[in-house]
């Protein structure tokens, strides 16, 4: 869950908390955007680096490219949860952040194009435009579904410009279920089974890390009031099923790939295990700083003095979004 520091800067117990300059805090997001990006993209060789698994070309990129995928998909899905929580609250202040919908929407349409190409041109970095061959996504699944999620993003960016931004969350559907079709191709092992489970994942990954950002954002804006405090509980509660949802479909998909007897060795002798490793040690301590920042909200005379697990948890949970956008651009594991 996500909190705010109502610290000793508030002007009053219901003021918004002032706002620090701008340029530092910019400065620090585009550093830290540089060097998390540098997790897809210098990950494969890495993760690959004794295990006999052969790099197919360009994985850096497609891993980058769908990092941001996976981003653009939470910060919209994100402002539609903590949105709806929000005018569930008595007294909430009707004064909402910003919309970044816009934005992230031109972040995935950008992102699902160069996935597009990629298909377009038989799974391959295209050097040039004559490479691709835009006329055959139309003849292969892969293809259908790259159309989808480019066509989706372009259509949840004109929602959220819309007088009725609510509507996105159609295309936004649209995209986590091609999403889901693509990362199970119809040769596996009972695919639909394998879809569902990658759409529940991603469903209620996108709420929490979404929500989580944009929960933070309101509470800046509503400063140390009791409305903030309320959002806090109720955000709270819906986290705690997200995270049961996360983890039991990830342990099925993750068993599904790695048979019992071989989950183990494939953790550390695979590419896909290693990264996967990584992912959940990561979501270990995002789930230990929501615990922490749960137990600060229950016991704290004030609430919203959990604002220590609230940053490093926004933190961690970016990361783990890389880390995801590095699995799906590595070799799935052989079931031995």
């Amino acid at each position: 869950m996500t909190l705010i520091r109502p610290g000793t800067e508030a002007t009053d117990a219901g003021g918004p908390l002032p706002r620090r300059s701008g340029t530092g805090r910019a400065v620090a997001v585009l550093v830290l955007v540089a060097l998390g990006a540098l997790i897809p993209l210098l990950g494969p060789s890495a993760a690959l680096h004794g295990t006999g698994e052969a790099e197919a070309p360009g994985d850096g990129g497609i891993a980058l490219l769908r990092a941001v995928l996976f981003a653009a998909l939470c910060v919209p899905v994100g402002e539609l949860f903590v949105n709806r929580l929000a005018r569930a609250v008595p007294g909430a202040s009707p004064a909402l952040p910003r919309s970044w919908a816009v934005y992230a929407a031109g972040a995935g349409f950008v992102a699902a194009l160069g996935l597009a190409s990629v298909v377009a041109t038989g799974n391959l970095v295209p050097h040039g435009l004559g490479d691709i061959d835009v006329g055959g996504l139309y003849d292969s699944r892969d293809g259908k579904l790259a159309l989808v999620e480019v066509n989706a993003f372009l259509v949840a960016g004109l929602c959220a410009r819309s007088a009725r931004p609510g509507t996105q969350v159609w295309p936004l559907a649209a995209v986590i279920a091609a999403e889901a079709l693509r990362a199970h191709p119809t040769t596996e092992h009972s695919p639909l089974v394998g879809s569902g489970l990658t759409l529940v994942h991603l469903t209620c990954a996108a709420l929490w890390v979404g929500g989580l950002l944009h929960a933070l954002r309101a509470l800046r804006g509503w400063g140390a009031s009791a409305a903030g405090a309320a959002l806090l509980g109720l955000y709270a509660r819906v986290a705690a099923v997200l995270l049961a949802a996360i983890t039991a479909t990830g342990v099925c998909s993750t068993l599904r790939r790695m048979p019992p007897e071989t989950v183990l060795d494939q953790l550390t002798s695979t590419a896909y295990g290693r990264v996967l490793l990584a992912k959940v040690l990561l979501v270990a301590v995002v789930a230990a700083l929501a615990l922490w920042a749960r137990l600060r909200l229950r016991r704290a005379p004030d609430p919203l003095a959990a604002c220590s697990p609230a940053r490093a948890e926004v933190a961690v949970l970016g990361v783990v979004v890389l880390v995801s956008g590095l699995l799906t651009a590595l070799p799935v594991p052989i079931r031995w």
